[in-house]
């Protein structure tokens, strides 16, 4: 998440980029209603992470360039406000599955249902991605996850134009996920991951190579919880402040 500055209305935020000036986040039609915040987060990410890239290093500057364009894509509406990517040449896969375009892939429900693709059969889905829209399953990651989902590049094998990566994921389970109750544990996994950049520095090509089984399996170990409680939590987090802005 990101601080504010009250002198002048301007966000700080020191791992994302087009979120510091005015000129980045004015007439830009973000999906919850204002630019997102990112200071909880930020605090797991800083308190979590296992490697501390030094200032101007690929390994920092991948991370922040993965960070912005993961902003990007859970929170603003426009394709052509998107700074991060050429929205035309733009193409997403995961797991080696067919290349989706932007457009494609908001069909799929955007966000976490892109992200969670899977050829399981429907009754063996924790979380099916077929059923969600992009902001019920935002709402269920970011209810699960209240501090917020980190990310932090582990290694970059190569620089661009084709950034070859590592990362890992982790949050911690202490909310409830699709009627598990909260186990308060730690949630992680890891993949590798391939962007690749034109000559204008914008990413036209994006692969994810992970199991989600590694995330879901952590979410799914609490006991099940009444419709009542579901339902309850599903309330609360509705009115949380911090829903539109906890992965990264």
């Amino acid at each position: 998440m990101a601080s504010s500055d009250s002198s002048n209305n301007i966000i700080t935020e020191k791992y994302r980029s087009y979120l510091n000036e005015e000129d980045d986040v004015k007439n830009i039609k973000w999906r919850y209603g204002a630019p997102p915040n990112y200071d909880v987060v930020n605090k797991l990410f800083e308190e979590g992470r296992t490697k501390i890239w030094s200032a101007g290093s690929v390994e920092e500057k991948v991370q922040n360039l993965v960070k912005t364009w993961e902003m990007e894509m859970f929170h603003k509406v426009n394709f052509d406000e998107y700074k991060t990517v050429d929205p035309l040449k733009y193409r997403f896969s995961l797991n080696g599955r067919k290349a989706l375009s932007l457009e494609e892939k908001r069909k799929l429900g955007g966000g976490y249902n892109s992200l969670l693709q899977t050829s399981l059969p429907e009754k063996f889905r924790c979380f099916n991605p077929a059923e969600e829209t992009v902001d019920s399953s935002h709402l269920a990651f970011t209810t699960a996850f209240p501090r917020g989902f980190a990310l932090e590049i582990i290694q970059v094998y190569s620089g661009p134009p084709v950034i070859v990566y590592k990362f890992r994921h982790w949050g911690f389970m202490e909310g409830p996920f699709k009627g598990h109750a909260p186990t308060g544990e730690m949630v992680e996994f890891f993949g590798m991951a391939i962007f690749e950049v034109d000559e204008n520095s914008k990413v036209v090509k994006v692969e994810f190579f992970y199991d989600r089984g590694e995330l879901l399996g952590g979410l799914v170990k609490g006991a099940a919880l009444s419709d009542d409680v579901v339902t309850t939590s599903k309330d609360v987090s509705l009115s949380c402040p911090f829903l539109s802005s906890n992965t990264g």
